[in-house]
C-alpha cells in the first residue's frame, strides 16, 4: 500500500487452492476520511469485505455524474439496513406482515474522484443503529457451484414434464369452459323459443278477442 491509496488488487478477496474464496485473505483495514483508492471498484470491494467483516451487507447507493462527460464522479456505499421501507396498505388481513429489513442505519462511506483519478473518501459514518454479526476469519463464501450435464438435463425433464402438466390442464379447463358456453347457448335459444311461442300465443289471444262479432 502506497501512502493511504488501496490498490484494487489489493481489496479483492483471494481463492485459495480448492477455488474458495475466503475472508482472512484481506486484511482487516478501518475505512477513515482520507482513505484512497486507485478505483471506485477498489472501493466498493474494500467496502465489501469491510461489512463482511463488521457483520453487515453493503449496498450500492447513490451516485453523481460528471456533467463534462458522464462518468460517475461520486458514489455512496451504505448498509442495507439504511433508510425505511415505505408503508403499503394491506391487501389483505391474512397475509402474513412482511420482515422488517430497514430500520434507518446510517452507517455509509462516500467516495469521491479526485482529479488524479483516485476515489478519496470524504463522508464516513461507522456507527450502527441494529446488532452486527461479523463472520469468523476461517469461514468460506462458497460460491455457487456449477450445474452438471446431468443435472442439466434433469432439470430440463423436470420443467418440461410440469409444462406438459399445465398443458393437459389448460386443455381440460378449455374443454369445460367449451361444455358450458354450449349449454348456456342451447339454454338461451331454449328460452327465446319459448319467449316466441308465448308471443305467439298473445297475439293470437289479442286476434280472436279483437275479430269476434259483437252479439
Amino acid at each position: 500500500m502506497e501512502g493511504n491509496s488501496l490498490p484494487e488488487e489489493d481489496v479483492e478477496m483471494m481463492e485459495n487452492s480448492d477455488g474458495m474464496k475466503t475472508v482472512e485473505s484481506f486484511p482487516m483495514v478501518e475505512p477513515f476520511i482520507g482513505m484512497k483508492f486507485e478505483s471506485e471498484e477498489a472501493a466498493k470491494s474494500f467496502y465489501d469485505n469491510y461489512a463482511i467483516c463488521m457483520g453487515f451487507v453493503m449496498r450500492v447507493d447513490a451516485f453523481r455524474r460528471s456533467m463534462r462527460d458522464g462518468t460517475v464522479v461520486w458514489r455512496r456505499l451504505v448498509c442495507n439496513k439504511e433508510g425505511f421501507r415505505r408503508s403499503r396498505p394491506r391487501r389483505s388481513e391474512s397475509r402474513k406482515p412482511r420482515a422488517i429489513t430497514r430500520e434507518g442505519c446510517k452507517a455509509l462511506i462516500v467516495v469521491k474522484r479526485e482529479k488524479s483519478g483516485k476515489w478519496v473518501v470524504t463522508k464516513l459514518e461507522k456507527e450502527h443503529n441494529h446488532p452486527l454479526l461479523p463472520l469468523s476469519p476461517n469461514v468460506r463464501r462458497n460460491p455457487p457451484l456449477p450445474q452438471t450435464p446431468d443435472e442439466k438435463d434433469a432439470k430440463i425433464r423436470e420443467l418440461s414434464a410440469e409444462l406438459s402438466r399445465e398443458r393437459r390442464r389448460c386443455t381440460a379447463l378449455q374443454q369445460q369452459l367449451d361444455m358450458v358456453l354450449k349449454e348456456m347457448e342451447e339454454h338461451s335459444n331454449h328460452l327465446s323459443v319459448n319467449i316466441n311461442n308465448v308471443i305467439q300465443s298473445v297475439r293470437q289471444i289479442e286476434s280472436n278477442t279483437f275479430t269476434k262479432p259483437l252479439s
